[in-house]
């Protein structure tokens, strides 16, 4: 990782011209944090506490997980009195000596610890107190809160929260690479990770949620697809060397998944755009089960010594691409012979690309098809159910371009009584605190705005209630941390 960051730059500075003094920032999109997950490496130990008994003992704390990502991270899991309800009052008084010994019997085998208390997202008195325990027993550890990665949902915001916890060493060995490669070359300037939702976060903020960053990749690529096409509201397929993902560009910015977002085998409900992955790659096999034609796995980085248009003898789509004349590789050609199956592979490709476009429309209206990503060049300009297919200029490197020309963004949600008067005031509250998360992500505070606020009546409790949800946005702060704020000049709806 250190040796392909270094030469990134180093390609990077060569590539523009541009000399040490003259790079102001740095933006990385990385899969280092879902690679770990899904490899079950690189994570660190947790010990996890939740507040909730005896109400949430039915399922324990990683009861769903996957027994082997379970062994590699938990070192124990305990259920502690604690936690509040939906309206904010306390379920009971939070157990601290059942807290403190919990602390105490794992601290010589965790890294991290995770605390999650039952609506923290309503009120996190509960967890806040938990932590300082933990603090006075352990020392530096680290800690995560469930209140600030996840949603209501109990379990899958456990779950994040125990991840989060997991990647904390992962994300740190990234930003220690990335500070050693940017010195190495002279550089000193302001360094961002890019994060699920197009936007980025400060490598201090990265540091303490790193799970914020695992889906960053597609959404870089649909934030650089909608500034190179100028299309605001679109269906956008990013086509790499092993997937195809599609998703729905809002307002400029990926829309977010409804449901709760599996990783690694472990539900979980931080907010990550809702994407549709297909097995269509450059690199993508094709092979022959019996009588029909399948599309296989990626060939990934050997691409260039084993696919046919390269010398080699492992028929992949980027030669059917080349074959039919849907890509030019400096005059590369396909051996005689392969047309028919490429011809194939191609059409049940295309196929699987036009039903996922389908699948992924928000409405029955007509949107464009903004097509990016380095094997961009494999999906035909025929699809149908769309308004119009644009295929925009540097369409390859929009993955960078998003992460370049990011914003940051902060997220808030709670719960809050229907009556209009106390509606009103968590609504301005859940702004204050989106703001301030924004803020603490590394944004001007005299330019955040509002981009968000969505209300969801929740029906099914007794007393009428509805979620608040919001999210901030601004760019990048441009001053020195110590200048005056002119205050938030934001917009509140």
């Amino acid at each position: 990782m250190r040796q392909a960051i270094e030469q990134a730059i180093r390609l990077a500075l060569a590539r523009f011209g541009a000399g040490p003094d003259q790079i102001r920032r740095v933006m990385l999109g990385t899969t280092q944090a879902t690679n770990a997950i899904l490899e079950r490496r690189g994570l660190q130990k947790v010990g996890v506490i939740r507040l909730g008994y005896p109400l949430t003992t039915g399922l324990p704390p990683l009861a769903t997980w996957p027994a082997d990502l379970r062994t590699a991270i938990s070192v124990g899991e305990t259920v502690v009195v604690g936690g509040s309800d939906y309206d904010g009052a306390e379920l009971g008084s939070l157990d601290r000596d059942a807290v403190a010994r919990f602390a105490s019997s794992i601290g010589d085998v965790a890294d991290a610890i995770a605390i999650t208390g039952v609506f923290s997202p309503v009120s996190a008195d509960h967890e806040l107190e938990a932590a300082e325990i933990v603090r006075r027993e352990l020392g530096g550890a680290n800690i995560c809160l469930s209140h600030e990665i996840g949603t209501l949902g109990l379990i899958e915001r456990e779950s994040a929260t125990v991840l989060n916890a997991a990647l904390i060493g992962v994300v740190t060995a990234i930003t220690e690479a990335l500070q050693d490669g940017l010195i190495q070359h002279g550089l000193q300037a302001d360094t961002y990770l890019a994060q699920n939702d197009g936007t980025l976060v400060a490598l201090g903020a990265a540091l303490r949620f790193p799970i914020l960053t695992i889906a960053s990749g597609p959404a870089n690529s649909m934030r650089g697809a909608a500034f190179l096409s100028g299309e605001e509201e679109a269906v956008v397929i990013d086509v790499g060397g092993t997937t195809a993902d599609i998703g729905v560009l809002v307002r400029g910015f990926p829309s977010d998944s409804l449901s709760p977002v599996t990783v690694g085998g472990v539900e979980t409900n931080f907010r990550m755009p809702d994407i549709l992955s297909l097995r269509v790659g450059g690199g993508t096999r094709i092979e022959r089960g019996g009588s029909e034609l399948q599309l296989g796995t990626s060939v990934g980085g050997r691409l260039t010594s084993e696919a046919l248009v390269f010398g080699g003898s492992v028929p992949t789509l980027t030669d059917a691409a080349v074959e039919l004349g849907r890509m030019s590789l400096d005059g590369r050609t396909v051996p005689v012979g392969w047309r028919d199956t490429l011809a194939a592979a191609l059409a049940k490709a295309d196929a699987l690309i036009a039903e996922g476009v389908d699948r992924m429309r928000l409405t029955s209206a007509l949107w464009p098809l903004v097509v990016v990503g380095g094997a961009g060049a494999l999906v035909p300009p025929d699809v149908g159910g769309v308004s119009r297919f644009v295929r925009p200029g540097h369409y390859d490197v929009a993955n960078a371009i998003g992460a370049a020309i990011a914003p940051v963004s902060g997220y808030a949600e709670r719960v809050c009584p229907s009556r209009p008067d106390r509606k009103t005031a968590a609504i301005r509250q859940t702004c204050d605190d989106a703001f301030a998360r924004a803020v603490q992500a590394g944004a001007d505070p005299r330019q955040v705005q509002i981009a968000d606020v969505d209300e969801v009546p929740l029906s099914y409790l007794l007393d009428p209630a509805v979620r608040v949800r919001v999210r901030a946005i601004g760019p990048l702060l441009d001053v020195p941390a110590s200048a005056p704020s002119a205050g938030p000049a934001t917009t509140r709806r």
